[in-house]
C-alpha cells in the first residue's frame, strides 16, 4: 500500500503504543507458567500475533480481548509446525522454548526473516544436547529436545535475542545450566528479560553480562502482567514532535528498562525544545543542531535518528552502524538511499553514519518492507518542502499498527 504524507504541523496529545517486545516476552513466560495469566496493555502487531500463535502452537489457550490478554499454559504439544512470521525476536526466542518438547518441530518464517542467519541457534542448541539442524544456516529449523541444561558459550555481538529464549527455557530443564555470552550487545533488553522472569517467579543469576547461571526444575507461576508503553514507538512520536509539532505523549515509563528510551538523550543533545513530567512528555518544534549520538545498545534508534538529524544544522553522527545488518533490511543503506531522494546527505564509515541536516524535500521513497523504514520517511515529511509517497507503507502493523492513523489524529496530512 502506498501512502502520501503532506507537509503538516501535528498538535494534541496521545499515548505511545504498547512495547511489543515486552508483549512477546510475557506471551512466552505466560506459556510456560502452569495457570492463567492475564497481560494487560498487550501490542497486537504482527510480532505479537505470531508470538501468540506460537504459543497456541505449544500448548497454550490465548484470549485476547481489548486491552488484555488471558493466556492459560501448557506444555501439551498442538502443532509441530510454527511461523514466526518475520519476527527476529520469536524465532530467537521460541526456538530455545520449543526445545523443551520431545517431539520434532520445524520453526518457520516469512520474507526477511528467511534471509537472517539461523546458525547460531543451531550452534547454542546443539552444544545443550539438543537435535537442531537449519537449513543451510537458514530456515526452517527442526529442534527435537528435551533440552536437559547444561553449558554452552554464544556470541552476543549481532543480537540478544538468543539469550533471552535460553534465560527463558533453561529454568524448566532438569539440571542447572550456564550459558557464557561473549561481546554482548542489547544489554538492557537481558534486564527486560530478567525482570519479566523474576514476575513469573523465576531466578536467574547475570555475572557482569559475561555468564549467566540458571538453577534447574523452577516453576513458572501464572501472572498479572502489565505491558508498558513502547519507548521504540514513542521515540518517532516524540521526533515527530521535534521536527514540526505540539505534542504530548503520555505513557512512557522514563525509569523503564527499555534501551531505546535513550531517544531522550539524543533530542536533548539536539536542542529540542522538551518537558518531562513524570510519564508525560510535552515536545514542540525548535531550532535543532547537530549532534553526536552512541546508538550501539540501541539500533532500533537509527530510523528516527537519522529524521531528526535530517533537521538539525549541521552533521549529525551515530554510532552503531554494525547493528543494522540483520533487521528487516539492510537498513543502513536503505536509509542512506531513502533519504537521499529527499535530499538529506548520509555517509557511512567504519561504523558511524553521518547525516547533513537540511530541508527535506518531497518525494517517492520506498519502505524496503521495514517498518522503522516507513515510519521515519513519514515522519521526515512533516516539515519538507513537499509531499513524500511511501510505497509499501503498510508494513508498520509489524511494531505499530496504528502509526498512520495516530499521525492523523494529531493533524498530519495522510492519505491512501
Amino acid at each position: 500500500m502506498e501512502r502520501n504524507v503532506e507537509p503538516s504541523v501535528i498538535r494534541g496529545q496521545l499515548r505511545a503504543p504498547a512495547s511489543k517486545s515486552m508483549t512477546q516476552r510475557a506471551i512466552a513466560a505466560a506459556l510456560l507458567a502452569d495457570g492463567q495469566s492475564i497481560i494487560l496493555n498487550p501490542s497486537y502487531c504482527d510480532d505479537s500475533l505470531a508470538a501468540m500463535s506460537i504459543a497456541v502452537g505449544l500448548g497454550a489457550r490465548v484470549n485476547p480481548h481489548p486491552g488484555e490478554l488471558e493466556i492459560t499454559g501448557s506444555c501439551v504439544l498442538k502443532e509441530p509446525k510454527l511461523n514466526c512470521g518475520e519476527s527476529g525476536l520469536a524465532i530467537r526466542m521460541f526456538s530455545p522454548i520449543a526445545a523443551l518438547y520431545p517431539a520434532e518441530i520445524i520453526m518457520s518464517g516469512a520474507n526477511s526473516l528467511k534471509k537472517r542467519p539461523m546458525s547460531m541457534i543451531e550452534e547454542a542448541l546443539s552444544q545443550l544436547g539438543v537435535k537442531c539442524t537449519s537449513t543451510g544456516g537458514f530456515l526452517p529449523l527442526t529442534i527435537q529436545g528435551p533440552i536437559a541444561g547444561g553449558y554452552a558459550e554464544i556470541d552476543g555481538s549481532v543480537s540478544s535475542q538468543l539469550l533471552t529464549g535460553l534465560l527463558l527455557a533453561l529454568p524448566l530443564a532438569t539440571n542447572d545450566s550456564e550459558i557464557k555470552v561473549t561481546n554482548l550487545k542489547s544489554k538492557p533488553y537481558i534486564d527486560m528479560t530478567i525482570e519479566i522472569l523474576r514476575s513469573f517467579g523465576i531466578t536467574v543469576h547475570n555475572h557482569d553480562y559475561n555468564l549467566f547461571t540458571i538453577p534447574g526444575n523452577q516453576k513458572y507461576i501464572p501472572n498479572r502482567y502489565t505491558v508498558e508503553s513502547d519507548w521504540s514507538g514513542g521515540a518517532f512520536l516524540l521526533v515527530a514532535g521535534a521536527i514540526n509539532g505540539e505534542l504530548t505523549v503520555n505513557g512512557l515509563n522514563t525509569e523503564s528498562l527499555q534501551s531505546d528510551m535513550a531517544i531522550i538523550s539524543a533530542l536533548e543533545k539536539a536542542g529540542a525544545k522538551m518537558k518531562i513530567s513524570g510519564n508525560q512528555i510535552d515536545i514542540s518544534r525548535s531550532e535543532l543542531k547537530a549532534f553526536d549520538f552512541d546508538a550501539t545498545e540501541s539500533p532500533d534508534l537509527f530510523p528516527p535518528l537519522v529524521a531528526l538529524a535530517a533537521y538539525c544544522k549541521g552533521v549529525s553522527s551515530i554510532k552503531g552502524v554494525s547493528r543494522l545488518i540483520y533487521k528487516e533490511s539492510d537498513r543502513a543503506s536503505a536509509l542512506k538511499l531513502e533519504f537521499g531522494k529527499m535530499n538529506i546527505g548520509i555517509e557511512i564509515k567504519d561504523d558511524s553514519m553521518f547525516v547533513t541536516g537540511g530541508q527535506p524535500q518531497g518525494a517517492h521513497v520506498e519502505s524496503h518492507e521495514d517498518h522503522r523504514i516507513a515510519m521515519a520517511v513519514a515522519i521526515a515529511a512533516l516539515g519538507a518542502t513537499g509531499t513524500v509517497f511511501i510505497r509499501d507503507s503498510q508494513c508498520v502493523a509489524k511494531s505499530y499498527p496504528g502509526f498512520f492513523d495516530d499521525l492523523r489524529l494529531l493533524g498530519a496530512l495522510v492519505h491512501e
